[in-house]
């Protein structure tokens, strides 16, 4: 039996300047499911997207989605793309497993905590207070380094990292400190300073954008004061959930974000086209 995509649609030109397609997936003609490819918004389009692939239940088992996710490749290949990724729900286990065996790697996941409605008190000797002016730009300019690094290191090109990371923090900080929603503070211990914290608080809950403990200070349980912080100004503007994004093989923070109570909501993969 053969396993082919059968376009259902015209090739879109969308209004973000991405491209997508949606298929059916089909065996001897029969069908069997579907998948949804497209370019990427941030990257362009050198980098493609599985955003939907789903086999009808009778059919599951049979390597059906393996042949649909190979056949999308050389789609995405045919369009110029150098590389694809997808987004894979946590509990999705057999997409994972089956995205693993196709060579995708786990570039970073999600994950969320439920708040509750009273703030956590930040252990003896710690305190927060606003970052300055004075802080903001080293501390602005090293971040735009390490994000793009942290790229980097996963597989994106220098070029488009550096780009990526330049965009993202010009739209999250238009009004640098004066951003509204952003909180941006420093954790001091007895005094001297020990790391920072980029948090949004937005209507739907608070996300933590970077949490950095400083060099010099690791080790001392500053981090979870960090995340503490985070969870108590999120509770005071009203939020009650907080997310994060962790890059794979951070396992220091993937242990606290654990032990702290946050769980995984999706995972983000990507596969160099060759």
């Amino acid at each position: 039996m053969t396993t082919t995509l059968r376009p259902i649609e015209p090739l879109q030109q969308n209004a973000d300047g991405t491209r997508s397609r949606r298929y059916q997936v089909c065996v001897n003609s029969r069908p069997v499911g579907a998948i949804h490819l497209g370019t990427h918004p941030v990257f362009g389009d050198a980098v493609a997207r599985i955003t939907d692939l789903r086999i009808d239940e009778p059919d599951r088992g049979r390597g059906r989605g393996t042949v649909a996710a190979l056949a999308a490749e050389e789609v995405a290949r045919g369009w110029g793309c150098r590389r694809i990724e997808a987004v894979i729900p946590a509990g999705a286990e057999a997409a994972l497993r089956l995205a693993t065996a196709l060579g995708y790697v786990v570039r970073n996941r999600g994950m969320e905590k439920a708040l509750g409605d009273t703030p956590p008190y930040l252990p003896e000797g710690s305190r927060a207070r606003p970052m300055t002016e004075a802080e903001y730009g080293p501390w602005l300019a090293r971040g735009r380094e390490e994000y793009a690094r942290s790229w980097t290191e996963r597989g994106v090109p220098e070029a488009e990292a550096l780009a990526k990371s330049e965009r993202d923090h010009a739209a999250l900080l238009p009004e640098d400190l004066g951003t509204p929603g952003m909180f941006i503070s420093v954790v001091e211990h007895r005094g001297t300073p020990v790391g920072t914290l980029w948090l949004a608080v937005r209507e739907n809950g608070g996300f933590v954008y970077k949490v950095e403990t400083d060099a010099g200070h690791r080790g001392r349980g500053h981090g979870r004061t960090l995340m503490l912080l985070a969870e108590g100004q999120t509770i005071a503007e009203g939020g009650r959930t907080l997310g994060l994004n962790v890059f794979a093989g951070n396992t220091p923070a993937e242990r606290l974000y654990a032990s702290l109570g946050y769980r995984t909501t999706q995972h983000a993969l990507y596969k160099p086209l060759l």
